[in-house]
């Protein structure tokens, strides 16, 4: 017999929630298959199984908390689920046939009718994670459209439940909590862990910083051009697509070297300089926002930001981003462009001084040597924390991209 137990949490986290399990006691897996996933306020953990054999027992259920290496479930490895057909019992032809019974999908708890395939499905739809939103919510799986294989209730479609015709959502006392008819319905969802800590960190940032927001406008047609004229040779020779923002961490890496205090941070009432550049990019995903970190930013070519910007949205839409990812980070960069935003102040992401947030290009008149000229310009935005950095700094840094960004060949040119 083997233990199952949690992932070795960093320092700086402290502890983690089961927020579902994909096996049953009872059930056999195989090695490396995905036995449980551990949210904690940064990143969710899986849990995998080590070799192939039975989950015999669990310990922690859905919605325990658990520590650092702790105990979650016990595994017997090389074992396999169920009685062979020699080991089961003989039946007697003059005995009446017994209603047909299967194991709950919880395994060992009460037997349940295996009627037909229509009642299999519905148990099955039933994972710890539907029953956990069913629970949180009130929503009765049984009304609601699965979108997964067969027909099976996901936990995506609890989240934003799509009702059976002529079916309501009832709670477990029977009293509808939403109608499928009329458009006043309301649903009560607890937060995450992770937006929890989101929010905590947002709220923190505003009130014990002093947060003050610069804003200039570039001029994108110098890069849109380089961008129109190479992303075909770009994409051949490096596989990944020519974005605009591999070109604006080496904007912001170059700049963060001209200005040491807005790469710096704050530890109580000491600043601490950075000899290093660790640009995070902030990324939404479907359990909230996430900033993962790219690393050496000065070391790092343009191809290799991009495969790695990319490398990281991938990762957040699936959940797979590792504490590691996220870890550290010496100034970040948010992009509300991609959702059409035009002008925002971002937040701070302490204890870093300052984010850049990049906006959605739009066409406007300027005057160009004396004409008016229709130009693609973008808002930039930059956030930071007036303890730390001068108004002299950070406008002269916020300067400096946008020079560096409306002439792309000063970064080739070290200018």
């Amino acid at each position: 017999m083997a233990d199952i137990k949690a992932p070795v949490f960093p320092e700086s986290v402290a502890d983690g929630t089961i927020v579902e399990w994909h096996v049953t006691e009872g059930q056999q897996v195989n090695r490396d298959d995905l036995l449980a996933e551990i949210e904690t306020d940064k990143v969710v953990l899986e849990v995998v199984a080590p070799d192939d054999g039975v989950l015999t027992k669990i310990v922690k259920q859905v919605d325990d908390t658990v520590l650092s290496d702790e105990l979650i479930a016990q595994f017997e490895a090389g074992a396999s689920a169920g009685a062979s057909a020699e080991e089961a019992p003989a039946v007697n032809p003059d005995q009446p046939a017994a209603p047909v019974q299967a194991k709950q999908a919880a395994g060992g708890g009460e037997p349940v009718q295996a009627t037909d395939k229509k009642g299999e499905a519905d148990h099955k739809d039933q994972s710890p994670a539907v029953r956990k939103a069913a629970k949180e919510s009130g929503v009765d799986p049984k009304e609601v459209e699965g979108s997964g294989r067969g027909g099976r209730v996901t936990k995506t479609d609890m989240a934003n439940p799509t009702l059976k015709s002529d079916s309501s959502i009832k709670s477990d006392s029977g009293r509808p909590v939403a109608e499928s008819m009329g458009e006043r319905t309301e649903k009560r969802v607890p937060m995450t862990r992770l937006r929890k800590r989101v929010a905590e960190r947002l709220l923190s940032a505003s009130q014990d910083t002093a947060m003050l927001t610069t804003f200039n406008e570039v001029n994108m047609k110098p890069l849109m051009d380089m961008r129109a004229k190479y992303k075909e040779k770009f994409e051949k020779r490096h596989g990944v697509r020519l974005g605009f923002m591999s070109l604006f961490v080496k904007a912001a890496t170059e700049a963060l070297k001209r200005f040491p205090a807005v790469n710096a941070s704050l530890d109580g009432d000491d600043i601490v300089y950075h000899g290093f550049y660790d640009i995070g990019v902030a990324v939404s995903s479907d359990r909230g926002l996430v900033v993962p970190v790219l690393r050496d930013t000065d070391r790092m070519s343009m191809a290799d930001v991009e495969s790695t910007i990319r490398e990281f949205g991938g990762k957040a839409q699936q959940g797979k981003l590792g504490l590691e990812d996220m870890t550290g980070g010496t100034f970040t960069i948010s992009n509300g462009g991609v959702f059409g935003s035009l002008m925002s102040t971002p937040i701070l992401n302490p204890p870093q001084t300052a984010i850049l947030g990049m906006h959605a290009i739009n066409d406007r008149p300027m005057a160009v040597d004396g004409k008016v000229e229709i130009l693609p310009m973008m808002y930039l935005a930059l956030s930071y924390d007036h303890r730390m950095i001068d108004g002299k700094e950070a406008v002269q840094f916020l300067v400096t991209i946008k020079e560096l960004v409306e002439d792309p060949a000063m970064l080739l040119l070290d200018l």
